[in-house]
């Protein structure tokens, strides 16, 4: 397999056409290397527009999901970042090289290790993993400028929400299967969201978080 072709047409088949244009986006996914996130009896799926299954029954999200959910959030320089699901690191080391510190959180032991190596090698020094259940967010570091839900949820849970900056925004893909959409909440003052709806995808469950309730009067 040629790598850089199979990346360029990553970005050009799948990425571009999915509305990411942001070229700080683009540029950033030809140079960090997916491959290196991927596991190694995965290589073959490093650039295909699937999920790539992960220790633990987690998945990494397509490429153009985890593109889209980093252009949406706008991460700037000056920013500091809270990410719940770390599963390979790969969106964490996107998210460490437009952040100044991600913190990561990620409830599977076998996957926070890793994580933690897969952004050593790959030179991401801003990052630290977390080994923890992330529903609760990390309250002693908030509030931080952004969060991102690296999966889905049935819904957030106000615990994240209450852990956003004013003027702080969390990505998150919400609902059941088969309809969830991403949305981008951006809290507007100490009491009040904003929630814009972004798109239609599906993606597999965070672990730790509440489903709701099916109980009907």
């Amino acid at each position: 397999m040629n790598i850089e072709q199979a990346r360029f047409n990553m970005i050009e088949q799948q990425i571009r056409p999915w509305d990411v244009l942001d070229a700080g986006v683009l540029q950033l996914l030809a140079v960090v290397k997916r491959e290196d996130f991927v596991p190694p009896a995965s290589k073959g799926l490093a650039f295909m527009d699937t999920e790539v299954a992960l220790a633990g029954g987690q998945r990494m999200l397509a490429p153009r999901v985890e593109a889209r959910l980093l252009q949406e959030l706008k991460v700037a320089r000056h920013e500091k970042v809270l990410e719940v699901g770390t599963g390979s690191g790969f969106m964490a080391a996107l998210l460490g090289h437009r952040a100044q510190r991600v913190l990561s959180l990620e409830i599977n032991p076998e996957l926070a290790a890793q994580a933690t190596l897969n952004l050593k090698r790959a030179g991401v020094l801003n990052v630290t993993v977390l080994e923890q259940d992330g529903s609760r967010g990390l309250a002693k570091e908030a509030p931080f400028d952004v969060i991102l839900l690296s999966g889905s949820v049935a819904e957030v849970p106000s615990a994240l929400l209450a852990q956003l900056k004013v003027g702080g925004r969390l990505a998150a893909i919400v609902g059941e299967v088969p309809v969830m959409r991403a949305q981008l909440i951006t809290r507007v003052d100490d009491k009040n969201y904003r929630t814009t709806e972004l798109f239609d995808t599906v993606a597999p469950r965070l672990q730790g978080f509440a489903e709701r309730s099916s109980f009907q009067f």
